[in-house]
């Protein structure tokens, strides 16, 4: 085995194809219901808030589905992105695993989410849209298409969380450079945000918040269709090209992974990690450990409820089966603003359920001190939302050093944190604090489930 530890693919290896982890599962995927009758809907439905090219791919069951040239034109100024090999994070941990990370932060935006947002913008300038509208957590995303819009000429409306919005005043600043407009939300934009303001003046906001408001501008426009960064399966299907490439640089590296680690909280980066070693097992492939670490104060995966719920909190979505807290609970304001959502992408959700995949809660201030390890020890400061898979990492390398086991990790490190220095900050000045899960809000919350596709 060589000592390098760095793996990199020519440009030319970018991947050609977007892996469908749908055509391998044991079973289908459980049908988009529509809220009122409850019967399943097809894509002709979605159509008012996707480009027909997108609604498709939602639907596919095909293994395989053509990555177009122009997209992995725009892919290639940072893809394939690297493999690194944690030596010295290894060393500090004095542990005989091997630890590996795929490191999406050298993207434009500084994390993975450009891998879906070029595309989406992409297929909506194709269909003759104008305008994109879309909400963000903590940023990445609304910052990926505020750059994928300036660069197919879009005019891009981002929502972002109002906590947010005021903990991270520079990705308002990325995204208004590349010309979109950002909003805190809740806000007076919408009917469904003067409605939250109403009842809630003081409210943090939520990623459901966000989501509503931007269904309902998208649908008010027949120029604008919406755009999402994580959870539906189209998401996730252009995220796995971080997985396909990992996997060949693992074969570079002499090497193969049997625990798979990436931090969740709509799904997107884990899927696009884990799905095209998921696929290789259902084929009858190499078993492995898939860990989804999310956080113990918005627990979808751990806490939720798995069942058919919206995934916004004004009620202007189809139901998507998911794990869930339901859809009017507002997770406290951590600064992992990126996995602060009520639910889970339904085909996570699915293989969680079917037993595949495990899944992990862990607190704030654990996962900033595992990423200030991770940083003094391999010179990357990480995203608050990648903490959380370094966080999951470091406890298996240092149950495999208790056991004395020489296994391999490798986890996705979903972006960077140099515009999260604020979070860091806190954390190093004791301001942060964990927060209790609160069962109360979330038994409120899931008492108002749609009473449909209950059967």
């Amino acid at each position: 085995m060589t000592d390098t530890t760095r793996y990199v693919l020519p440009t030319n290896q970018t991947p050609k194809f977007w892996y469908n982890i749908v055509a391998d599962l044991p079973v289908p995927p459980d049908p988009v219901l529509h809220p009122g009758t409850g019967e399943p809907i097809g894509p002709e439905a979605l159509a008012p808030l996707f480009p027909m090219a997108v609604i498709m791919q939602e639907v596919s069951a095909e293994r395989e589905i053509e990555i177009p040239e122009p997209v992995r034109e725009i892919y290639q100024q940072w893809r394939p992105s690297p493999l690194y090999r944690a030596r010295r994070l290894e060393n500090v941990l004095d542990t005989p695993a091997k630890i590996y990370y795929k490191y999406e932060g050298g993207s434009p935006s500084g994390s993975h989410k450009p891998n879906t947002a070029i595309p989406q913008a992409f297929y909506s300038k194709a269909e003759g849209v104008k305008n994109l509208v879309t909400e963000t957590g903590a940023g990445q995303w609304g910052s990926a298409l505020s750059l994928a819009g300036s660069f197919y000429d879009l005019d891009v409306e981002v929502f972002m969380v109002k906590v947010s919005y005021q903990q991270k005043p520079y990705r308002r600043a990325f995204m208004e450079t590349f010309g979109a407009r950002c909003h805190a939300s809740p806000s007076e934009l919408t009917e469904v945000g003067r409605s939250i303001l109403a009842e809630h003046p003081d409210s943090t906001g939520s990623l459901g918040i966000a989501i509503s408001e931007a269904v309902e501008m998208a649908a008010q426009r027949d120029d604008t269709k919406y755009a999402l960064g994580s959870v539906l399966n189209h998401v996730l299907l252009h995220q796995t090209v971080i997985g396909q490439e990992a996997m060949q640089q693992m074969e570079i590296a002499g090497d193969s992974p049997d625990i798979i680690i990436a931090c969740t909280g709509g799904g997107s980066n884990f899927a696009g990690l884990a799905f095209p070693f998921l696929g290789q097992q259902l084929r009858g492939g190499k078993q492995y450990q898939f860990i989804a670490a999310e956080p113990a104060s918005c627990p979808s995966l751990t806490q939720g409820k798995y069942t058919y719920d919206f995934g916004d909190t004004g009620h202007m979505t189809p139901l998507v089966k998911m794990h869930t807290l339901g859809s009017t609970f507002v997770p406290p304001g951590i600064h992992a603003g990126g996995l602060r959502y009520h639910g889970m992408a339904p085909l996570v959700s699915k293989v969680v359920d079917l037993g595949l995949v495990e899944a992990r809660a862990f607190h704030q201030l654990g996962c900033f001190d595992a990423g200030i390890q991770f940083a003094r020890a391999e010179g990357i400061i990480p995203a608050p939302e990648s903490t959380h898979a370094i966080r999951a990492a470091i406890d298996e390398a240092l149950r495999c050093k208790e056991e004395g086991k020489g296994q391999t990790i490798l986890f996705n490190l979903s972006g960077h944190g140099n515009f999260d220095m604020q979070a860091y900050t806190d954390y190093l000045g004791d301001q942060l604090k964990d927060h209790t899960f609160d069962r109360d809000q979330e038994e409120e919350a899931l008492a108002g489930l749609p009473q449909v596709g209950l059967a």
